[in-house]
């Protein structure tokens, strides 16, 4: 993908290989807003604006190495969506309706109790209580607000998460932050998929859907299948009649195998919007 660096700004060339609306709004990060033209990225304690201007999209920010990284600029989208289009033609409508798309590397803690507060939620919803939280615990930063470290987010008890609307999923917060406190995130990066979804699954409130959602969005893992209402409706029309999750992620996973988590994205993004 074509793009150009300076000490505050990225600026795209590539448009057809990275659209801010199918980046973001394919259920993957839940801290942006829209005003006007202008999307607004919130990540751990960093920001970045993304405006189009004719033939590009210029991202302002003070990090820029740090969002090149976010936005994964250096991987190679065309070569993959034509490598899938090739392998799985059934795929190409929902490749080319999503065509922007491109899979963030998200802080591992902000993914991990964002997709907490994701399970049996809406995206409205979601996107407020973790404003709310930003606030409420995160430090100031100029106009907004960092996502808390962890050590800030365990100050915070289940009747001040209930007040701020996580409902049941306060307790889960409370508990999530007080396992997280012996562990130390960075290893984590070093286990497989399939010990890494196992630690994943021992923290409360993080069930299978979410761990590979927390796999896929934080950990950067593509041999995962995130299914939920949306992908069982895909699998149904797609494959076979079938309702049971837990076959329709194996036999994804097997059909797909490493590029599983790009082929979710751009299947959950099409049905989500299209139907």
């Amino acid at each position: 993908m074509k793009y150009a660096a300076t000490e505050n700004k990225i600026i795209i060339y590539s448009k057809d290989e990275f659209v801010p609306e199918h980046i973001l709004e394919c259920g993957q990060i839940f801290s942006y807003e829209k005003i006007e033209n202008t999307y607004i990225v919130y990540s751990a304690d960093k920001l970045a604006k993304i405006t189009e201007t004719g033939q590009t999209y210029e991202i302002e920010t003070n990090n820029v190495e740090y969002f090149i990284n976010f936005f994964d600029l250096n991987t190679d989208y065309a070569k993959l969506k034509l490598d899938l289009i090739k392998t799985y033609p059934y795929l190409k409508k929902a490749i080319d309706f999503g065509n922007g798309i491109r899979i963030l590397k998200q802080d591992i803690f902000e993914t991990i109790i964002s997709f907490i507060i994701s399970a049996n939620n809406n995206i409205k919803r979601i996107k407020k209580i973790l404003f709310a939280i930003r606030q409420k615990f995160g430090t100031k930063i100029l106009s907004y607000y960092s996502f808390p470290t962890l050590e800030q987010l365990s100050k915070g008890t289940i009747d001040d998460f209930k007040s701020l609307g996580a409902g049941y999923r306060a307790k889960y917060l409370v508990e999530a932050c007080k396992m997280l406190k012996n562990e130390d995130l960075t290893q984590y990066k070093q286990l497989s998929t399939k010990e890494l979804n196992k630690k994943l699954l021992s923290i409360m409130g993080v069930g299978q859907k979410v761990s590979d959602c927390i796999m896929l969005f934080g950990f950067s893992r593509g041999d995962v299948f995130p299914v939920d209402t949306w992908i069982e409706k895909v699998y149904c029309s797609y494959f076979e009649d079938e309702h049971d999750r837990v076959k329709i992620r194996k036999n994804l996973l097997t059909t797909f195998g490493a590029n599983s988590g790009y082929v979710q994205q751009y299947l959950f993004y099409s049905q989500r919007k299209n139907g």
